[in-house]
């Protein structure tokens, strides 16, 4: 393993619930090998570029009932392809090679299953989102 994989993975977050046996099918165990501590690690990055995207976006989101806001979060992250390239390129950036190498093999499936891990991470932190107040 070479010098930036070691540390890719040194610097990673271990998820004690991740479970996985020889039943798991390989998108699975990526999934919980790769994806989950990687959206985990990046987890504060992902929030403020929300606020950014939030920001960018008028504030609209601040004036969205909370079922609403959901929503939002949904849509912006499935429709608008830049804002989820952005996205898939912070956690594909924390592959090692190796792991890039199986995302390949079926990149589609688990860009699928990427977003929809960022998806449920922002809604369930939906206070974070919140608009800061200066005081």
């Amino acid at each position: 393993m070479d010098d930036r994989s070691s540390q890719l993975l040194a610097i990673r977050p271990e998820i004690q619930s991740a479970r996985f046996d020889e039943n798991t099918g390989d998108e699975e165990r990526f999934q919980n090998e790769t994806l989950r501590p990687i959206i985990k690690f990046q987890n504060f990055l992902l929030i403020e570029v929300f606020k950014n995207y939030i920001r960018k976006h008028k504030n609209t989101y601040y004036e969205l009932p909370l079922e609403k806001r959901m929503e939002y979060i949904e849509k912006a992250i499935q429709k608008d392809i830049k804002f989820r390239n952005s996205l898939k390129g912070m956690i594909i950036g924390q592959f090692t090679i190796e792991e890039y190498q199986r995302y390949i093999e079926n990149s589609s499936a688990l860009n699928k299953r990427m977003m929809n891990m960022v998806i449920v991470r922002l809604k369930d932190q939906i206070q974070l989102l919140e608009k800061e107040v200066l005081v």
